[in-house]
């Protein structure tokens, strides 16, 4: 799978100097009608580490939240045995998860010491763990204050595993919009209008408690439920054929399972929701859905024809990202 780097001279959207805020993967805010990878987004092809997030507890609420969440937040734990750039101990520091942070910086130092992380930036490695570590690692030596760049080490091997306990899993924090950029102390009529514009380009978007990394959206007129699993492909794809086969992959009345994408080699399937559906008419389905999948995944017969069908559709329907 390959990841794109930010092409130089691709980043003016907005006039007013606020960075739209949006996903890779969402319409671009220039109106192209196309998504902003392929637009203002658009970059050069790198390779991509498979699953660069393997090993933390909440890996796919961490690929949820750099590909598909508008506005989330996630506090995290750095391990005791943490450096900085430098190679000073890292010590107590509040460690802070973001989707986005303003300008699209990938790091911010708050006044108070909290160092921000953001996720949704174009990693220039192909491993978004290892940007992120230097990211993080360069934060720990700076004042605060301070907006941190996309640091430069093609010799590093450091991963956000290497700073970060990822052995619990994360306490997701979904926002209507980005007031968590600044303290309220901060917060001026002038910064208030920003963060309203700011938020503008964020679709709705809530996160499921009965289900782990599942998140239900509304884009527009469409409402969607996307649900990142920690499944291998085959075995989900087999067991999603199983249940689609017989009639039991919706979530309900006029829900339809759509398909599926691939990001950071998790699988996120995706189903289509009437308008006004909500969240919350989706946390009963989808806690019976995981029992249904549970048991499709047990079952370890071949593929019936009316089965093999289903999965032949449902890997036409795969979009993957890039």
């Amino acid at each position: 799978m390959a990841k794109k780097k930010v092409r130089a001279g691709s980043s003016a959207v907005a006039t007013d100097g606020v960075v739209p805020v949006v996903g890779m993967r969402e319409p671009c805010p220039c109106g192209s009608g196309r998504r902003y990878k392929a637009c203002h987004g658009k970059v050069d092809e790198v390779i991509e580490t498979t699953r660069p997030f393997e090993g933390f507890a909440s890996e796919c609420d961490i690929v949820a939240l750099r590909e598909l969440v508008p506005s989330a937040t996630a506090a995290l734990t750095l391990r005791s045995d943490a450096v900085s750039a430098t190679g000073a101990p890292a010590g107590a520091r509040k460690v802070t998860l973001a989707t986005v942070l303003p300008n699209a910086y990938p790091g911010l130092v708050r006044m108070d010491g909290e160092i921000l992380l953001g996720l949704q930036v174009n990693t220039s490695s192909g491993n978004a763990s290892r940007d992120l570590a230097l990211v993080l690692a360069a934060a720990l030596d700076a004042e605060p204050g301070t907006p941190i760049e996309a640091p430069r080490d093609a010799t590093s091997s450091l991963r956000l595993q290497d700073l970060i306990d990822g052995s619990a899993p994360l306490d997701v924090q979904v926002h209507d919009g980005f007031d968590f950029w600044v303290d309220k102390a901060e917060m001026t009529d002038e910064v208030r209008e920003s963060l309203e514009r700011a938020s503008s380009y964020a679709h709705p978007t809530l996160k499921l408690s009965s289900a782990e990394a599942a998140y239900w959206c509304q884009m527009g007129e469409k409402e969607h439920l996307r649900w990142s699993m920690p499944i291998a492909e085959e075995l989900l794809l087999n067991a999603l054929a199983r249940l689609d086969a017989a009639g039991e992959s919706s979530l309900g009345e006029d829900t339809k399972l759509v398909g599926m994408f691939r990001a950071h080699g998790i699988v996120v399937p995706v189903w289509d929701l009437p308008l006004g559906f909500g969240a919350a008419a989706c946390e009963a389905p989808a806690a019976a859905f995981l029992t249904r999948l549970n048991a499709a995944l047990a079952i370890d017969t071949p593929l019936t024809d009316a089965e093999r069908r289903a999965r032949s559709l449902l890997t036409t329907k795969q979009v993957t990202l890039r």
